[in-house]
């Protein structure tokens, strides 16, 4: 499907997840072209007047993203600007116990753009979660990521969740530069 066929009418909203310090430094695949592509979203998405959420993770005491630490902060290339939104989150899903579907629904929002990592598991979980409560899911390519696994590189996690699992069954995997263009 292509970007103008997946948007078309909607009111889309940008969600950014777990895109923290931590996570950032501890240098998952491709990861500085992915943060130059959700930069970019972002950019486009605020000049469009699309929404813009941000999720955060809280990990548990003594983890790498422990509340308040270092590496819980949102990173700096992605960070939220004015009154954007930040939903905390425990599980892997961006919705489960938190308030971010019905903040969507007061906003009229059907069509998420979602963007982060990891791929296989916060995406994911996001991803599938977005798609059972009806919105429109479109994932820009490049603008999530993961992790090597040892036994699985992540490129291979990568391409097998983006085009293999999620593209024409849970969303819309679209060339970031058309998404871009849309948005515009």
């Amino acid at each position: 499907m292509t970007v103008s066929g997946a948007l078309m009418g909607r009111r889309p909203c940008l969600v950014v997840v777990d895109v923290q310090k931590a996570a950032v430094a501890a240098g998952p695949f491709q990861v500085d072209r992915v943060l130059e592509n959700i930069a970019a979203l972002l950019s486009a998405a605020r000049k469009s007047g699309a929404e813009v959420v941000f999720v955060q993770h809280d990990g548990e005491p003594g983890e790498s993203e422990e509340p308040h630490t270092p590496g819980w902060e949102i990173h700096p290339a992605v960070a939220p600007e004015g009154d954007e939104p930040v939903f905390r989150k425990r599980f892997n899903s961006a919705f489960r116990e938190t308030e971010l579907h019905s903040y969507l629904q007061t906003r009229g929002v059907d069509a998420l753009i979602i963007v982060g990592i990891q791929t296989e598991y916060c995406v994911d979980t996001s991803v599938r979660v977005a798609f059972e409560l009806g919105y429109t899911v479109v994932l820009p390519e490049m603008t999530n990521t993961t992790f090597d696994n040892g036994a699985v590189s992540a490129q291979e996690i990568y391409e097998m969740f983006n085009h293999r699992i999620f593209a024409d069954r849970f969303a819309s995997v679209i060339p970031v530069g058309d998404v871009l263009q849309a948005l515009g």
